[in-house]
């Protein structure tokens, strides 16, 4: 197959690429290289095979359309180029939208022009339920739980776009489901709940299973906004990567929907948690500073996963001890890049 990784340079991106050029398929790049780790996951690529590579930004039609000029037939777009951060939603929310809906949108046109009609898959996010305030959340120890959903969040709970990033996303999957409609694309959306793994260059606003396990290491300080107790359902990156293969070779099952897609119950895991676990890993307290919550975090966000397990016959793989080792092996491995 032919493929168009947006976002190639990313954290999910680049081990997609990885996987699928292992499979010999012909890979293209596309990346603006504004995340930080960007060069180093690059030059990880290029030191595997043959990969094409073109740095460019969604946010220019012109771009988009040029590299599906330039490089012709594409049997399916992988779209992961996205702003990413809540926080960074709220100060800048015209670059959000623009990245995030004006992107995905340039990008939708540019595979509705194509004659080849390729695959989309978009990866979408838990934030477009909102803080799903109506359900009742209880405390106990060291996280919060649902009070009475019993299998986490499904696709039937109604959308809530609350804050920016959640309204350029949440825009944005519902452009990719209606092309599929209006337009017969293959279009699919996975509204991914906490992802982890190697190669991801975690920061405190984003990607906090990494950033709190690299700042533990390096003993840099951790900041907890609220009080460590939210949850999310946790799922490692050779889990997703499985997921998206499966999904290329099933198009026709799943064409025009959406999928929750997390650790769903089996795999919950709270901020404290996750400082537990890595005090433990390191023999040693972990200062922590803590701040108010910030503005629309979720308590509590688990996925059902029964739509996708249903359809694919996929569920994750990767327990959360299993999958905290292997990131932490890829950061001992790559103490230079960030450890310094």
């Amino acid at each position: 197959m032919n493929l168009l990784i947006t976002g190639g340079a990313g954290f999910i991106g680049c081990n997609m690429a990885a996987h699928f050029m292992s499979k010999g398929y012909r890979v293209v790049l596309l990346d603006n290289l504004s995340r930080p780790g960007g060069h180093n996951n690059l030059n990880w690529l290029k030191s595997l095979g043959a990969l094409e590579f073109v740095k460019a930004d969604i946010r220019n039609a012109a771009e988009v359309k040029r590299v599906f000029d330039i490089y012709g037939h594409f049997d399916a777009v992988l779209h992961f180029a996205a702003q990413v951060a809540v926080t960074t939603s709220v100060t800048d929310p015209r670059w959000d939208m623009e990245t995030n809906l004006q992107g995905t949108f340039n990008l939708l046109e540019a595979a509705r022009m194509c004659a080849a009609k390729p695959i989309f898959l978009y990866a979408s996010t838990n934030k477009v339920y909102g803080e799903i305030a109506n359900l009742k959340v209880v405390e106990a120890n060291d996280r919060y739980q649902y009070a009475d959903l019993q299998n986490g969040v499904s696709e039937d709970f109604p959308l809530d776009f609350h804050c920016p990033y959640g309204c350029s996303k949440g825009a944005a999957d519902q452009y990719v489901i209606g092309y599929s409609r209006i337009y017969g694309l293959k279009t699919v959306c996975f509204r991914q709940s906490c992802i982890y793994g190697y190669h991801q260059f975690g920061m405190e606003d984003q990607g906090w299973v990494a950033w709190f396990s690299i700042a533990a290491m390096s003993g840099r300080p951790i900041t907890i906004y609220g009080d460590g107790k939210q949850v999310r359902d946790v799922l490692f990156i050779d889990d997703l990567v499985s997921l998206y293969d499966l999904s290329l070779n099933h198009i026709d099952k799943m064409s025009g929907e959406a999928y929750n897609i997390g650790g769903g119950l089996k795999y919950q895991l709270s901020l404290l948690e996750l400082i537990r676990m890595l005090e433990e890993k390191l023999g040693k307290s972990i200062p922590l500073t803590f701040f108010p919550a910030r503005p629309g975090d979720q308590k509590v966000f688990v996925c059902n996963i029964s739509k996708i397990k249903q359809t694919l016959g996929w569920e994750p793989q990767t327990d959360i001890t299993s999958g905290i080792e292997k990131l932490f092996i890829w950061i001992e491995q790559n103490r230079n890049l960030f450890l310094a």
